[in-house]
């Protein structure tokens, strides 16, 4: 089970790093069109559209990665006085519950609009570049599947917390830079 829940947890990193690089691009583009529309007085008409598409898929790609890192906002302020086992508990039932029917009907309704824009071959009405954005709402359906796929792999590490009252060690990417000043705060103080 810990090999399942770790390759799930594997194909989601993969996933965030891979979009992550939108962030270079979503950079990249607005630096350009800050240049081209300020100093050289001449804006595209297609480099807003570019940001929106590039910060969408950023967007919806990162949910799967964000939740194998369990980096998702949580209000734990009862949450975390209780015992590993209750938590899990919690946990299961809201994923059952609440996770599970959003992201269904996310894959469910995000497929149907891809299958309809992917038949018209739509283009952006707000732009007046017309770019297309049929191959963008296919990443609405794909980031529900990659979600339920993640999902399932917090419900196992759930059900194994619930058995044994310990959380599964998740595979390890970025840190946040406090967490790192901290575990080095931590080692100072042992010394």
């Amino acid at each position: 089970m810990v090999s399942f829940i770790h390759s799930i947890e594997s194909l989601s990193i993969w996933v965030g790093r891979a979009f992550g690089w939108c962030i270079l691009i979503l950079t990249f583009g607005v630096s350009y069109e800050v240049f081209v529309r300020y100093v050289l007085n001449a804006p595209t008409v297609w480099s807003f559209d570019m940001m929106i598409q590039m910060y969408g898929a950023l967007f919806l790609m990162a949910g799967p990665y964000t939740l194998a890192q369990d980096a998702h906002v949580r209000g734990d302020v009862i949450y975390r006085l209780l015992s590993v086992k209750t938590q899990a508990r919690i946990d299961f039932i809201l994923y059952v519950l609440f996770f599970f029917p959003g992201m269904l009907a996310l894959f469910w309704y995000g497929a149907e609009i891809a299958k309809d824009s992917w038949r018209y071959a739509e283009v952006s009405w707000n732009s007046p570049a017309r770019i297309q954005i049929y191959f963008f709402k296919t990443l609405i359906p794909l980031a529900g599947f990659l979600m339920i796929v993640q999902g399932l792999a917090e419900i196992l590490r759930c059900w194994k917390a619930m058995r044994e009252g310990v959380w599964l060690e998740r595979l390890e990417d970025v840190r946040e830079t406090e967490d790192i000043l901290l575990a080095t705060d931590a080692a100072k103080d042992k010394t």
